[in-house]
């Protein structure tokens, strides 16, 4: 299985890219003094901001449980995409003020071609590194790494907002535009900024993991039914790659322990096949008993029950 630690191979890649391209951005501001562009390199200074902490928190998250953290590290990649997504905010905030500067002490945008063209280099190497982070995010269940790709993909709408803006200065002689649309890039900046905020927010809250993948485990448990199996207090949360699964699983009083545990055992193993990266807990419970049927809540009223669990 693919591990944090691996993950950071991605991370190196993006802090290259956003060295690269934080070269070509700023070589094309100095040649142009589009206040576009300049958004567009301050926008690639948070990039390599992110790509630094992203590499940070995945080497973090790589370390094993101990004593202190037995469920593991994973949260870290939360703190990533967090900070990423303030540093988002604040260079939105830099981009509108340096714009409304510009609005009011308008100047000329110079060899806006020679700017356009090294701006489309920058692009294509942003697109290439989101789309390589964007299928390793999505692989691996990494949202540092997906929130990196989004970012890059976020420069890259925005580098092509500025290359439209420089054409229709150099086209219209109208050189307000420039800084205009440097105010809307900042706008849509502080929209993925705060996306991102809210899921890491949600991450760090334990939120259950995506509808489609609680479908699939409970297809998994619905298919024991017909063995006179039953399930309740389904619970899930994801902790950077790793996914936790809790459920308690309700079963004829006159099976065997032995029965009980093979038939956990299976569950268990299915539900791992099914959803990787993922640490399984059962609860095995007789269905004659009423007491069983209280334990649907946190915070279980009465006692019972034996616990069977995995990882």
């Amino acid at each position: 299985m693919t591990t944090h630690r691996s993950l950071t191979r991605f991370a190196w890649v993006s802090i290259a890219a956003a060295l690269v391209t934080i070269a070509l951005k700023f070589g094309a501001y100095v040649v142009t003094h589009s206040v576009g562009l300049l958004s567009d390199a301050l926008e690639s200074l948070v990039n390599l901001a992110a790509a630094g902490m992203a590499l940070a928190m995945l080497t973090l998250a790589a370390q094993p449980p101990d004593e202190d953290h037995a469920y593991g590290h994973g949260k870290a990649e939360y703190f990533a995409s967090s900070f990423e997504g303030a540093l988002i905010l604040l260079a939105a905030a830099s981009i509108a003020w340096t714009a409304v500067r510009r609005l009011l002490s308008p100047r000329d945008v110079e060899d806006a071609l020679l700017g356009v063209g090294i701006a489309v280099v920058a692009s294509l190497v942003n697109f290439g590194v989101a789309r390589t982070l964007l299928r390793a995010g999505r692989r691996y269940h990494s949202i540092a790494l997906e929130a990196d790709a989004h970012h890059l993909l976020t420069d890259v709408w925005t580098s092509a907002a500025v290359i439209l803006g420089l054409g229709a200065v150099e086209l219209t002689g109208w050189h307000w535009l420039d800084p205009v649309i440097a105010l809307a890039v900042a706008v849509n900046i502080v929209r993925i900024g705060v996306s991102l905020m809210r899921r890491s927010a949600l991450g760090l809250l334990d939120t259950a993991l995506p509808e489609e993948e609680r479908r699939a485990i409970t297809g998994i448990l619905d298919a024991y039914a017909a063995e006179g199996v039953e399930y309740h207090a389904l619970r899930t949360r994801q902790s950077g790659v790793r996914r936790f699964i809790s459920v308690h699983v309700l079963v004829p009083g006159a099976w065997t322990v032995q029965h009980g545990h093979e038939l956990l055992e299976r569950i268990e193993a299915e539900i791992r096949a099914a959803i990787p990266a993922s640490t399984v807990d059962t609860h095995l419970e007789p269905l004659e008993d009423p007491v069983s049927f209280d334990d649907t809540s946190l915070e279980r009223p009465r006692g019972g029950g034996s616990r069977h669990s995995t990882a």
